[in-house]
């Protein structure tokens, strides 16, 4: 931990006082890396270097996502990004491309072909086909097994920007390891996450004529519906610091209209043919309450009765809910 000439830690320092300043200091503190590329042997080269203070400023980003209650993080120790950078890209990308990691502070990993889904949104060219392919791949990540969150894999970063297209293979890939989800979140939870995240870059920019088809296209080709219905319950607007990560996430589109978009998605999901499916099938699995009249001894019921255990189960404290996420950008 860097410390100033007063005696006092980096973090200390730039512990926002007020909104302004919580805004002002994250958007800095993102900027943890310098990207440059490089040719070597016919191929073309990324290469992420983390910058002197790249641990203070990811542990400053860190402690507001903590003060938030925003349940994602970024790799502040040098290692342990680089390794998490690197076993994500050949995991997700060792078919054709490859990543390692260089010296004390950098990942080089090979170019990968296309252009980010964030350009082509920014420039009006995105079409269904480039949202299908993105599914595809975020379907297929959401597959692989994750020994660091003993499940299966999440980004923590799903914005468009890292979701590159490849026109000729009609194929997506993901890219940027920074960000990770907290392992205390459910699985399900983390993947509806990485959608809600990749909508949201859609939500201020995208036409209002195209917003609700696009973002149904992506999620019908994602097709889970366990995902699906957690996105879902994450579709409402957080309110206090966490709000700032979702103006970054939306490119501080006017909340407004982020809610009544987000209202509308939440609808047009609901109306799925697949989520309407599964909603009847778990209605159809739960066990209905026997009304065949049984014998008992007249006064209370015994400690194995049906109707005692009953009686305890509606005394109980139902089960936490997972912490919901800022359900962000």
């Amino acid at each position: 931990m860097g410390i100033f000439g007063n005696g006092t830690s980096l973090v200390e320092n730039l512990v926002p006082s007020g909104l302004a300043n919580v805004a002002t200091r994250l958007v800095e503190a993102i900027g943890i890396n310098s990207i440059s590329e490089k040719a070597r042997r016919g191929r073309t080269l990324v290469v992420k270097r983390r910058n002197i203070h790249s641990e203070q400023l990811a542990d400053l980003t860190n402690l507001y996502f903590r003060m938030a209650d925003i349940p994602i993080r970024f790799w502040s120790k040098v290692e342990d990004w680089q390794q998490w950078e690197v076993g994500c890209f050949e995991m997700l990308n060792g078919d054709r491309f490859h990543a390692y990691a260089s010296g004390a502070r950098c990942v080089v990993a090979e170019k990968l072909p296309g252009e980010s889904l964030w350009e082509h949104i920014n420039r009006g060219t995105v079409t269904r086909r480039m949202l299908v392919a993105a599914a595809t791949e975020f379907r297929r990540a959401h597959r692989f097994w994750s020994d660091e969150f003993r499940g299966c894999w999440s980004h923590g970063d799903g914005t468009t920007q890292n979701v590159l297209y490849d026109p000729k293979t009609d194929r997506a890939r993901l890219i940027d390891f920074e960000i990770v989800h907290e392992k205390s979140l459910a699985t399900a939870a983390r993947q509806a996450d990485d959608l809600l995240v990749f909508l949201l870059d859609m939500v201020g920019i995208v036409p209002s004529r195209q917003w609700l088809p696009f973002s149904m296209t992506f999620l019908e080709a994602y097709s889970d519906v366990k995902v699906i219905a957690q996105l879902r319950k994450q579709l409402d607007l957080p309110g206090g610091l966490a709000w700032i990560w979702w103006g970054v996430r939306t490119n501080f589109t006017n909340p407004g209209k982020v809610k009544q978009r987000l209202a509308s998605l939440s609808r047009a999901i609901a109306k799925l043919k697949f989520y309407e499916d599964a909603g009847s099938a778990r209605a159809r699995s739960k066990r209905r309450p026997s009304i065949s009249c049984q014998p008992i001894s007249p006064g209370m019921p015994k400690p194995s009765s049906r109707t005692l255990a009953i009686k305890e189960r509606a005394k109980a404290v139902s089960p936490g809910m997972p912490r919901r996420l800022p359900t962000r950008t």
